[in-house]
């Protein structure tokens, strides 16, 4: 099953400074994330996840983030698939980052 978590919740867990830091994968293409993304973000797009996800921690909580939550919740459930044990889908995605957290981050 696909845990998510909400834009708000994301925001409480980064700025507590007790809390672990998960990686923040974000899929999106290119010119999206030049666009909007969370500062400290790791970007691979959403097709290249199978070719580098060698790159990904497997013992670090994962939150995977698009555009409006559903590339982001295929990739998690493929990481999940691969083996990955903490992986978290981004509810809503950036745009719901924009609108609930960080009104700054570009809306599109």
């Amino acid at each position: 099953m696909l845990r998510e978590i909400t834009a708000s919740a994301l925001a409480a867990q980064l700025a507590d400074p007790q809390a672990k830091r998960p990686l923040l994968l974000d899929v999106r293409e290119g010119w999206e994330y030049q666009l909007a993304h969370i500062d400290g973000s790791v970007h691979i797009p959403m097709n290249l996840i199978p070719i580098r996800m060698s790159e990904l921690p497997d013992d670090a909580t994962i939150v995977a983030i698009c555009h409006h939550g559903m590339r982001s919740a295929q990739v998690a459930l493929f990481l999940q698939n691969a083996g990955f044990d903490d992986v978290i889908n981004l509810q809503g995605g950036i745009d719901a980052w924009s609108t609930q957290v960080d009104p700054a981050v570009a809306r599109y």
